[in-house]
């Protein structure tokens, strides 16, 4: 096999990130990154590989290595958090991990290794957060598909709001349904530690796992296997941290939850430093404020890890000198704020406008590839295939279009987009990703 250039390797490397469910825009900060994690073996397999999951020898057929070799060198990049897997019809499939959730947060998460860290920390944090590219590259006002979704805490629900969410907004209901678990090292706090940037005194050890996702991190030495009682144990702690949940934004069988902070948090950052409030998607709740019982304290404007809680002066006799004014744009119906109010003048209460959320992670990936223009990449997935690359080209410079991409993306006719793309990924031989 005729090997690629080196001096162009990285940059192909980018650019089949950039094709991923997440867009990765090119710099010198995303060279600097992927000269340092990946070899140049592993850069020319994830370039030639398929942009979706395969097994060992659709990968070699597309590489031109050894089925032995690839799977020596998959292994060793699943290991790294450069590739993800999933084992379904008795055997694994691999794809190129996307930045995120993906090479940020695996890279991030090995600790049993000799991996220069605080470079490593330097170089991610520079290329996600030196400026506001990554942010409007992915999170920009006409983003409609995010891939992280914040849960409301249970605590700080009102008795209303409790009886009117569904359980998959609940943690502890979505923990219960998990077959398998795992706990690992949050990415963001260990990169922040790093960079002697950490304010919080948060344990690093709050990343939690499910499902496939829990199995390919114990698997691979990134987590650790750990009992529904001790994920449940966590969730009540995150309560007393003031932490946000935010998990992958699917209804069913999700596979993480963060527990996340302002000082650290990624994600949490992006809204409140960059000022992208697409980059979660607000659970169905908002909080609300009871004036009556409310005493201007100011301590849930404090709590807020997204400054969506402003004082404003209160005229007339009285104490109380302000109010809690909620922003209801950014508000993400976290529940932090409520939790930090001793009188429970702030509860969460159910949204008026409908906060829609894909049901599984497969009509996630193909609804968000659509929204940052990719979804050709995951349907026609060979990049040595010609008629893969003339459908690429073809069906690409058709969703593309923002009046088709609108139409695609909206209530009316988004079932059926998925609908047709699911018959698709069946005849191709991919219906087993819907039931994973």
């Amino acid at each position: 096999m005729g090997h690629l250039a080196v001096k162009d390797l990285y940059e192909q490397l980018g650019e089949k990130m950039d094709s991923l469910w997440v867009r990765v825009p090119q710099n010198q900060a995303l060279m600097s990154v992927l000269k340092k994690l990946y070899t140049e073996e592993e850069a020319e397999i994830i370039v030639k590989m398929p942009y979706s999951f395969a097994d060992v020898h659709r990968i070699a057929k597309c590489t031109g290595y050894e089925p032995a070799r690839v799977e020596r060198v998959i292994e060793s990049m699943a290991d790294k958090g450069l590739v993800i897997d999933i084992h379904a019809n008795g055997r694994y499939y691999y794809m190129p991990s996307p930045m995120i959730i993906g090479l940020f947060e695996f890279t991030m998460m090995r600790v049993n290794d000799d991996l220069d860290f605080k470079t490593v920390s330097k170089y991610l944090h520079d290329y996600m957060m030196g400026d506001d590219l990554f942010f409007f590259s992915n999170f920009h006002s006409d983003s409609q598909v995010s891939l992280m979704r914040t849960m409301p805490h249970e605590e700080a629900l009102s008795d209303q709001a409790y009886t009117e969410i569904l359980d998959y907004e609940k943690a502890s209901a979505l923990v219960k349904e998990q077959d398998y678990c795992g706990i690992g090292v949050c990415s963001c706090r260990h990169k922040t530690h790093h960079l002697n940037k950490k304010e919080c005194d948060h344990p690093l050890e709050l990343c939690l796992s499910f499902s496939v996702g829990a199995r390919y991190a114990v698997r691979h030495g990134l987590a650790r296997e750990a009992s529904h009682g001790e994920i449940l144990d966590l969730l009540a702690q995150s309560v007393e941290r003031g932490l946000v949940l935010n998990s992958d934004n699917v209804q069913r069988r999700p596979r993480f939850i963060c527990q996340c902070c302002a000082c650290c948090c990624t994600m949490l950052n992006g809204i409140s430093t960059y000022g992208y409030p697409n980059t979660l998607v607000t659970s169905s709740c908002i909080a609300e404020v009871d004036d009556d019982a409310c005493m201007g304290c100011g301590k849930c404007a404090d709590a807020c890890p997204i400054n969506a809680i402003s004082l404003a002066p209160v005229k007339g006799q009285g104490k109380k000198k302000k109010k809690p004014i909620i922003d209801e744009e950014i508000c993400l119906g976290c529940g932090v704020c409520a939790l930090s109010c001793k009188p429970g003048a702030l509860k969460l209460e159910k949204r008026k406008q409908r906060v829609i959320h894909p049901e599984t992670t497969f009509e996630r990936v193909i609804l968000q590839t659509l929204d940052k223009g990719t979804a050709e990449f995951q349907l026609f997935d060979d990049p040595t295939k010609i008629t893969h690359r003339a459908m690429r080209g073809i069906l690409g410079g058709f969703l593309r279009m923002p009046a088709v991409k609108r139409a695609l993306l909206s209530e009316a006719l988004q079932s059926r987009f998925l609908s047709a793309v699911k018959v698709g990924a069946t005849a191709m031989g991919k219906g087993w990703l819907m039931k994973v």
